[in-house]
């Protein structure tokens, strides 16, 4: 089978159905008959009611977090678009394991089970305990001059965080986050915004891990030279999902990607982190707009782009808390608040158990 045909064949394979209208009527039910004012917990209620059209029966079971960050190189580093060297990537992805990052500290003060996935770095992990060897390729290419990936290495990434979604799903996990770590995705991120978006590339690019004013302006003209490149006059017309992600993504974009849908399909909640993993979302809500009922988002970034990406699919942040960080960081942080909407829901008396008078008419 040739790789195009497996693109659609794995497309055609999805069979994602959305979360319950009736269980998040159910739930609606619910939360109004609690012992407080109508709607008086505001996005609480919102987040409580989403979760249980998504966990169904099982909506009063404990949750069960965790978070998967996703770690990979991107060739488009060697036209100076970021302020931090490439080999940055492996020295966090070593950091990680060493339990020295934010997202480590983090995940261990929330209780959330972190793994971490090489599925593209450039380097060599052999031996490394801890780490998900699902190395790809070491790096995306170039997009400047060619397309990141070919069509059998999307293909391969995006099978990485379906098998790894089918794997939480089998570990009893309930609550997922996606993060990343990868120099240059910032830039992959602004493009596959672009392109999915029509937003004027200097509008949605931010300054990444630091750029200076001169440098933004030069990321900025790269973004734009790649879409002309890889889609010519087309930029701005809607594109397929899958020649996005394959052209102007990375390794990790497409494997986040490939859990959300995974995610979704094995019924799982996603909590997605800023602009890059929001920016797989959105390669996976264009290729499957159902998987939106089972998404969160964590945060907004200070990335300019971040916002268009969370107007595309329609999401709400749960915080906002000028962060641009990554890793997962701003996701794990909203899960204790996801967390608390789902307590609520399932220890709060009703006005009726607690002999508590309702409002008048």
């Amino acid at each position: 089978m040739e790789a195009s045909s497996k693109l659609k064949a794995f497309k055609d394979g999805l069979s994602i159905s959305p979360p319950s209208e009736r269980w998040l009527a159910k739930a609606r039910a619910h939360l109004d008959v609690l012992t407080k004012p109508l709607g008086s917990l505001g996005r609480l209620e919102d987040l409580a009611a989403q979760m249980v059209s998504i966990r169904q029966e099982a909506f009063a079971e404990p949750l069960q977090k965790t978070v998967y960050v996703f770690a990979a190189d991107h060739g488009i580093t060697a036209e100076g678009v970021s302020a931090y060297p490439s080999e940055v990537t492996r020295q966090m992805v070593l950091n990680f394991l060493a339990h020295g990052a934010a997202i480590n500290v983090l995940a261990k003060l929330h209780g959330v089970e972190m793994s971490v996935v090489d599925v593209g770095v450039d380097a060599d992990f052999d031996g490394i305990e801890g780490l998900l060897h699902r190395k790809v390729r070491r790096g995306s290419r170039n997009m400047l001059r060619e397309p990141a990936m070919s069509e059998q290495e999307l293909i391969e990434a995006l099978d990485t965080g379906w098998k790894l979604a089918g794997d939480a799903k089998a570990k009893g996990h309930t609550l997922t986050a996606v993060g990343e770590m990868g120099i240059g995705n910032t830039t992959a991120a602004s493009a596959i915004t672009a392109l999915l978006t029509g937003k004027p590339i200097d509008r949605i690019t931010g300054k990444g891990t630091g750029l200076s004013s001169e440098a933004l302006q030069h990321k900025c003209r790269v973004i734009e030279s790649v879409l002309r490149r890889h889609f010519g006059n087309a930029a701005s017309a809607p594109c397929d999902a899958f020649d996005v992600l394959r052209c102007v993504g990375g390794l990790e974009i497409a494997a986040m990607t490939g859990f959300i849908l995974g995610a979704a399909r094995n019924g799982i909640a996603v909590v997605v982190d800023g602009f890059i993993s929001t920016a797989a979302a959105a390669i996976a809500f264009a290729i499957s707009p159902q998987v939106r009922g089972y998404l969160f988002a964590g945060h907004q970034s200070e990335e300019p782009g971040h916002q268009a990406l969370l107007e595309y699919i329609e999401l709400s942040p749960i915080l906002t808390l000028n962060m641009r960080l990554g890793e997962g960081t701003g996701a794990v942080l909203s899960m204790p608040i996801i967390e608390s909407a789902l307590c609520l829901y399932n220890q709060m008396a009703t006005f009726k158990s607690a002999g508590v008078s309702e409002a008048k008419d």
